[in-house]
């Protein structure tokens, strides 16, 4: 994962600059996460960026582990949790496709992440294996192989090898909402909540309880 994280790396100050484009879908979603957290949870997010999202949701759990692989996103979110003062937040560096047999977790979030995996069925039995008993996977994310996206992602799509090619786009997993959600539910979860935010492009988000 050298390749992205050295994408992600650098654009990670223009990144943390650039304003949410649904700032009512993000925050209704939001709303929902939090309603399924509680003060004693041990939360860890994957590819949390530079951390906007953690940083949210810290004041309502125990104790947040921010991870991505790109440590210039880390870096940046380290910045903003010592500027508010935030106690009870970590950041560490994790590459999602390489399996970890470490500390487990009440709930494991991940946003708008999934559609950059190449091996979605991988990464989900290994947040399955992550979580304890009853544990929650809490996820966002865009199914851009669905119909109705318009021209400007229509186009987007079109261009994506080129830009791929020379450094530009990061890989991109192209799938549907019933990909996304067999995945899930084949990986060992049932799925309690789901709902696309926004509707198109759809962005499909999902509660799903470990068995």
């Amino acid at each position: 994962m050298t390749t992205t994280a050295k994408f992600w790396d650098g654009i990670a100050a223009k990144y943390s600059r650039t304003p949410i484009q649904d700032m009512e879908s993000y925050e209704y979603t939001l709303g929902w996460t939090r309603s399924y957290l509680s003060e004693q949870d041990k939360i860890l997010e994957l590819g949390c960026g530079t951390g906007s999202t953690a940083l949210l949701l810290a004041p309502s759990v125990s104790h947040v582990t921010a991870s991505d692989y790109s440590e210039a996103m880390l870096d940046i979110g380290r910045e903003k949790a010592k500027a508010e003062g935030a106690k009870n937040i970590s950041f560490e560096t994790l590459d999602i496709t390489k399996p970890e047999n470490g500390q487990t977790f009440d709930v494991i979030l991940g946003f708008n992440l999934f559609h950059l995996v190449p091996d979605i069925d991988a990464v989900f039995a290994d947040i399955h294996a992550r979580l304890a008993p009853d544990g929650l996977f809490i996820s966002k994310t865009p199914c851009l192989s669905e119909g109705g996206l318009g021209l400007k992602f229509g186009l987007l799509k079109l261009m994506l090898p080129v830009m791929q090619l020379f450094g530009k786009a990061p890989y991109v997993n192209l799938f549907r909402v019933e990909t996304l959600e067999s995945a899930v539910t084949s990986a060992g979860f049932d799925v309690i909540r789901s709902g696309n935010y926004p509707a198109k492009p759809p962005s499909r988000y999902l509660v799903a309880r470990k068995k």
